[in-house]
């Protein structure tokens, strides 16, 4: 009986991925329409997705408008008809989406405006605040010695605001060729640098878009032998510069067609990536998701089947080398208890994510041990967590990691290790997003659950700075968590400054221990 049960959970996990394969492809019914979809972009929480439509009537220049952002939502189940984003945004010349910021609060667009609010053609990029539900008048940001002679302007801006990579027609060249710019640390962007001949070519390169981590650059390019027309291509950085790169390789077949593929962009965490093509449709571009036939490489699924004992079957979708492997295993426990918990695992690093049961509280896993992982931590009745992990060794083949969980109950007290801060300043950093998004879920997992924030500093300054830096602190973080949408009743937020030490502040070792948030539960 045992052996029957194992040969079904087997079947059901090839049967998912077989499902899943037939299945990689999917048009927007909803979004796309008998016009040009171009440069989809989707919102940090997966429900908004923000497009240009070229030579709409609906355009602010109407048909003659080469094009205009609109958006469309997503309820869960499908996209709704797309809705025009309005004159604050759109002008009669050509406007796009380059990216959000990683609270979605900052939108990023591919072009300047001017005192009356047209965009003054494709030079340049700009942003608009989000303020009370609604977006800002862009300001214009100021790259030096930027130009572009095409009426048409692709690229991206990274989630932390600091790199912009685009495509141009300028100084010199005869078409577009992919550059990039860096903000500097006194907020000031550098002049452009081309990217050079191993990723441009004597044709058309467009639509650049750089992964999460930087080191990955997708790109469509007309200019490549087997090319039919724009196909997407990957190059790896590989080094810390921006002129040592691998060479470019075509992307999966099930992407490049005989048509025109551009804007491509990956979404590891909904599983899913996005661009335009012209195959199949009228010509013009439509937005379309594709859905790998495994989630992304390196993946791996688990089976875990209950009868008498536990039995665990592995299937290593995509095998890699020994060499680049690391086992991970360890136990998830009650912090208060000690009991094992049932609890699930997800290591996400970019284009790879790896969910893993651990129902006795006891996992192992295998991994690329070149990478750098974030890893949640589920369990029904307990706090959610979120882990770093920077591996990035091909020495070590075996790790033990242990996780702790604390119950949902009231007086339980969390730290969010990796909520920062800019030094001495209430901004947040770019890296303290995925943590404060795992209290967001919490919160809305839990709706009756109330807490109280509390923002620390170690003992250096004024006892009076200290105070005011940490109040400031935590009301950043409550704005960060009602903008997702927790209501502000469930949070109160009080800063302490330094006068809740959980060390010593005579080294800055133990100094970083004492700056912290955390959050307390207070009411269910």
């Amino acid at each position: 009986m045992r052996s029957t049960s194992i040969v079904i959970s087997f079947l059901l996990v090839i049967t998912s991925s077989l499902t899943l394969a037939q299945d990689i492809q999917e048009a927007l019914p909803g979004v796309n329409g008998s016009y040009d979809e171009k440069s989809p972009v989707i919102s940090p929480d997966g429900k908004l997705l923000y497009f240009t439509i070229s030579n709409h009537p609906q355009n602010v220049g109407g048909i003659r408008d080469l094009g205009d952002i609109w958006y469309s939502e997503f309820d869960g189940l499908q996209w709704s008809t797309p809705v025009h984003a309005g004159t604050t945004l759109n002008s009669r010349d050509y406007n796009a989406v380059a990216g959000f910021s990683d609270d979605g609060l900052w939108l990023y667009l591919l072009s300047h405006y001017d005192a009356s609010g047209n965009s003054a053609k494709t030079q340049g990029i700009s942003v608009s605040r989000k303020s009370t539900g609604s977006w800002s008048k862009p300001e214009n940001i100021s790259i030096p010695y930027f130009q572009n002679k095409s009426s048409f302007l692709s690229g991206s801006v990274l989630m932390d605001g600091s790199l912009f990579v685009y495509a141009a027609e300028t100084y010199g060249s005869r078409v577009e060729d992919i550059y990039m710019t860096r903000k500097g640390s006194d907020g000031k962007w550098s002049a452009p640098i081309n990217l050079g001949s191993k990723i441009n070519t004597q044709f058309q390169e467009l639509s650049p878009w750089m992964s999460m981590d930087g080191k990955v650059l997708y790109f469509s390019s007309n200019g490549r032998p087997g090319c039919r027309s724009f196909d997407v291509f990957s190059v790896s950085r590989l080094d810390d510069t921006w002129s040592n790169w691998s060479d470019p390789e075509s992307v999966d077949t099930d992407i490049n067609s005989e048509g025109r593929e551009l804007f491509f962009r990956q979404y590891p965490s909904l599983g899913f990536s996005m661009y335009t093509s012209t195959k199949n449709s009228d010509g013009y571009g439509e937005i379309k998701i594709y859905r790998p036939d495994v989630p992304f490489k390196d993946s791996i699924v688990v089976a875990e089947v209950v009868q008498d004992t536990i039995i665990k079957i592995e299937e290593i979708i995509r095998p890699v080398t020994d060499d680049k492997t690391i086992k991970i295993h360890g136990t998830v426990t009650n912090a208060k208890t000690g009991e094992v918990l049932n609890s699930k695992l997800s290591f996400e690093a970019t284009d790879t994510l790896i969910n893993v049961n651990a129902s006795t509280g006891k996992y192992s896993i295998l991994v690329g041990s070149t990478r750098s992982y974030s890893i949640k931590i589920d369990a029904p009745g307990f706090v959610n967590n979120l882990e770093k992990l920077d591996l990035n060794t091909y020495e070590m083949k075996e790790l033990e990691m242990n996780f702790k969980l604390q119950p949902i109950e009231v007086g339980t007290t969390v730290t969010l290790k990796n909520v920062l801060f800019i030094q001495s300043k209430p901004e947040l950093l770019p890296e303290s997003y995925p943590e404060l998004n795992v209290v967001v879920q919490f919160m809305k997992d839990n709706p009756h659950v109330e807490i109280e924030l509390s923002g620390h500093t170690d003992s250096r300054g004024s006892f009076r700075q200290l105070m005011t830096l940490s109040q400031q602190r935590v009301n950043r973080v409550k704005s960060y968590l009602v903008s997702k949408g927790i209501s502000s009743k469930r949070i109160v937020g009080k800063g302490y400054g330094g006068s809740k030490p959980i060390a010593s502040n005579d080294t800055e070792e133990t100094r970083m221990l004492n700056r912290r948030v955390e959050f307390t539960i207070k009411k269910l």
